[in-house]
């Protein structure tokens, strides 16, 4: 998108991005729970999660951004530090890119690439090497993300995995980078401190089986295994 059509869309929308402030917590954690319910699994975790973060050694502050549209936050961003542990044995800091949402009536509207284009640019001026997350092909290729794959990156599983995306902030930045990826282990979330989380919020009701959620399965089922050729 051009910086043009950016400020069209934020003049129509009256969207501001920010910082997210000490403040906007409990506004900006009930709109990730608005916008993950049962998309991805019966119900949802990401509000917890994003909860826990902000208490991460690994939480990059300076990428905490929220969109606001008539006073009200839209959308949200956040990162945290991650690394690679490349073929030669060598860690390369890299950042990883999630949970980012939009409440549900704001989008396909543009807020979500908004906020990944304006933290990127935040992320290239201190010097990160690049951005990771793990998320469907179909949304992510659109915003300049490529297959990590493309790099010999993989999970920290050695699978390649397809919903698993790199985004170099500087050329070359990841051309020494095959390896492993590994997540900040913030992000394996304590389901039963999430369900006593969630008691705070106002109930919804619980779906399964619904189609994001097959689309989900199917993303993730589509991992293989690193075949490594043996030397003769």
């Amino acid at each position: 998108m051009t910086q043009q059509r950016h400020e069209n869309m934020e003049k129509t929308l009256q969207i501001e991005l920010r910082p997210e402030q000490e403040g906007d917590y409990r506004e900006t954690e009930f709109l990730v729970r608005e916008a993950f319910w049962n998309h991805y699994s019966p119900a949802c975790n990401e509000h917890y999660l994003l909860h826990v973060m902000r208490e991460c050694p690994d939480f990059v502050k300076g990428l905490d951004y929220v969109a606001v549209c008539d006073g009200r936050i839209v959308g949200n961003v956040v990162y945290m530090k991650s690394h690679i542990l490349t073929d030669q044995g060598e860690r390369q800091e890299v950042l990883s890119l999630g949970p980012i949402a939009v409440l549900p009536g704001y989008q396909g509207k543009g807020i979500g690439r908004m906020l990944i284009e304006r933290t990127r640019e935040l992320a290239r001026g201190i010097g990160s090497r690049a951005i990771f997350l793990c998320g469907d092909p179909d949304y992510y290729t659109r915003t300049g993300f490529v297959p990590a794959e493309q790099f010999g990156i993989r999970t920290s599983e050695d699978n390649y995995f397809i919903a698993l995306h790199a985004f170099e902030l500087y050329e070359g930045a990841l051309a020494t980078s095959s390896g492993r990826y590994y997540e900040s282990p913030a992000y394996y979330v304590d389901e039963r401190a999430a369900t006593e989380f969630d008691k705070a919020f106002p109930p919804k009701p619980i779906f399964q089986d619904t189609p994001t959620q097959r689309r989900f399965l199917e993303i993730a089922a589509m991992q293989r295994k690193r075949i490594v050729e043996e030397k003769p």
